[in-house]
């Protein structure tokens, strides 16, 4: 059984997972434990945006299917990321 992630966890690798692109995210103030993830370019401007529940972030294997999903519409987008691959 895999340990749940902490959020601090779960930002980090979604952080990498984007890369060359930033990856800004941060938990609504309203305690719904939700987590927002905007990928933004260069010039800042955000190419995707995704809600993520704290039960899917918790989750490495939710997490690392969200974030693949993520990847691969950013991809048929035309945008160009790093090799990445969930941290073990």
């Amino acid at each position: 059984m895999t340990a749940p992630l902490r959020i601090n966890e779960a930002l980090l690798i979604a952080k990498l997972a984007f890369e060359p692109f930033e990856c800004v995210a941060w938990a609504p103030q309203d305690g719904n434990g939700e987590l927002s993830l905007s990928v933004v370019d260069r010039t800042k401007n955000r190419v995707s945006h995704a809600q993520i529940p704290s039960s899917a972030y918790s989750d490495p294997v939710q997490l690392e299917h969200l974030l693949e999903q993520a990847r691969k519409e950013l991809s048929q987008e035309g945008y160009t990321l790093q090799s990445w691959s969930m941290p073990h």
